[in-house]
């Protein structure tokens, strides 16, 4: 029998659990439970299908199932992409009572999110993260949809999903690069309200880059708590969910100007971390010394702290002024007071942001 824990994201009549814990893709009981009707669609990439399929489609022995298999990557993630998916849903005549299964890392998981939303004007789906930054973050709380070329994220819908089932197991099979872009999030609940955390990251940063079981277990547990108290809070981020999205502002701008696959997501909002942290400090809300000491976390954890060597501010300025954050032309930043001290806020001058933007990229160039 598996062990595992189980987390709840209390939304009333939409509430779900999350389950974490090794070997859980082949719990067919687990996922059974949280399946209703007969059909069930497997959505992954041409990366995970080849090692977590076979697993998945037996835990499934007692349905219906098809499979859907898209291309890999952050590239892929648009509306021609989830059309594939509703390609095969058509095809196969899948009707209101089926259910999506998102097998996959965060990309899979907002597509088939998003397919799953718009699909008949809705339909069920499971979340099966199979990286650390889709367990710890994108995977919970009903975020899901596709880039534009102007924009990451700007096209979506909110739509919670039934369960989360994190297969600790499958961390084995990142690579270092996606390990630490999962890392990025990691440290962000702990830089956004939590200091304990954010101590604790420190002192075992290289447990969890060695891929301890223990400590990795330990940040999913904590990072999929913090996330599930925020959204049950503000499920669709009308005010202390934006939170979440410390240093996404920046780094969204610069997944776009990069090429969205270019840089991983957590690369950028790792360094978009670094450079909310050094804004605030130039508006003097932050302590040099707390500056730094995010960045040597960031940089421990093998991330980038500074933006691409290309970027202009002028670039930066343009994308972020089509940020889902802007309201009436006015773009709301998540800043910080200190570690574990962050802020939703416009009260910042635009020339200001400007001025710390010039700067921030003739540092890096």
């Amino acid at each position: 029998m598996n062990v595992f824990s189980t987390l709840k994201v209390d939304l009333g009549e939409r509430s779900y659990p999350i389950y974490i814990g090794a070997n859980l893709i082949a719990d067919s009981t687990l996922i059974g439970k949280h399946i209703s009707g007969r059909k069930v669609m497997i959505v992954t990439n041409e990366f995970v299908a080849p090692i977590y399929l076979d697993a998945m489609r037996a835990a499934l022995a007692d349905f219906e199932t098809d499979v859907v298999v898209l291309p890999d990557g952050e590239s892929h993630k648009t509306l021609n992409t989830v059309n594939l998916i509703f390609d095969k849903l058509l095809e196969q005549r899948f009707d209101r009572n089926c259910t999506l299964v998102a097998l996959g890392g965060g990309v899979i998981g907002d597509i088939t999110g998003f397919a799953a939303a718009s699909y008949q004007r809705g339909v069920n789906f499971v979340q099966v993260p199979t990286t650390l930054l889709a367990q710890v973050d994108s995977s919970v709380g009903g975020k899901t949809g596709v880039n534009h070329r102007l924009g990451k994220n700007m096209i979506g819908a909110f739509h919670q999903p039934r369960c989360v089932i994190a297969d600790t197991k499958t961390l084995s099979t990142l690579s270092d690069a996606e390990l630490s872009a999962g890392l990025a999030e990691v440290i962000k609940y702990g830089a956004i309200d939590s200091p304990d955390f954010f101590n604790w990251v420190e002192a075992n940063i290289d447990a969890l880059k060695s891929r301890d079981a223990s400590a990795l277990s330990y940040a999913i547990e904590q990072s999929c708590a913090h996330k599930a108290r925020i959204v049950a809070a503000d499920e669709r981020e009308s005010g202390q969910r934006a939170l979440l999205n410390l240093g996404h502002t920046f780094g969204h701008a610069i997944e776009t100007a990069s090429g969205y696959g270019n840089w991983l997501h957590g690369q950028a909002v790792g360094a978009g971390m670094c450079m909310a942290a050094r804004f605030s400090e130039s508006l003097g809300w932050m302590r040099s010394d707390e500056t730094q000491r995010l960045g040597a976390l960031v940089r421990a954890a093998n991330l980038p702290t500074n933006p691409p060597e290309a970027m202009r501010a002028s670039q930066f300025m343009e994308l972020m002024s089509v940020d889902k954050k802007v309201r009436d032309g006015v773009l709301k930043l998540v800043l910080m007071r200190g570690i574990g001290q962050s802020v939703v806020t416009a009260d910042y001058e635009r020339d200001a942001l400007m001025q710390f933007l010039e700067s921030d990229c003739a540092v890096a160039a």
